[in-house]
């Protein structure tokens, strides 16, 4: 009776050159295609944030209008939301610890200070981020965000 050899002891286990080709050149195809389309969210991330940061500024303006019968004006500032503004219209009713949380006015994404205005131009104030060149006006990531354009 003849002894069968087993292949698989004399074959050394492991991937090939071949093999090894192919999946970098996969790999390079997909990077490819998909690192360009990633490289363009960090900007679009960014004016996400700032109109999330407005809303949230919007909600406590709200809540001091509700405690108080007005926003705060112009020369207040949104300073007004975290501490007690010493200028008219003093607030009658201004709550301990004030409106925002953490204690400060955030800056928009790009480190820049938000706009505030009121009464406002289009509204009863208006709220605005600059965008990355914090100039107003622009077009892209240079984008202004306004309250009164947010859905």
């Amino acid at each position: 009776m003849k002894r069968l050899k087993p292949y698989c002891l004399n074959r050394s286990s492991g991937f090939t050159l071949i093999e090894l080709m192919v999946v970098i050149v996969i790999l390079g195809i997909l990077a490819g295609l998909i690192v360009p389309r990633i490289m363009g969210r960090p900007d679009e991330a960014k004016q996400l944030k700032a109109k999330m940061q407005i809303e949230s500024i919007e909600t406590a303006l709200k809540l001091y209008k509700l405690d108080n019968g007005s926003y705060p004006s112009t020369d207040q500032g949104l300073e007004a939301l975290v501490a007690r503004p010493d200028t008219p219209p003093v607030p009658r009713k201004w709550r301990d610890g004030g409106y925002l949380e953490k204690g400060r006015v955030p800056k928009d994404p790009w480190g820049n200070s938000f706009v505030y205005l009121s009464p406002g131009v289009h509204g009863e104030y208006d709220i605005a981020s600059y965008g990355a060149d914090g100039v107003s006006g622009g077009e892209a990531k240079n984008s202004d965000i306004n309250n009164w354009e947010i859905e």
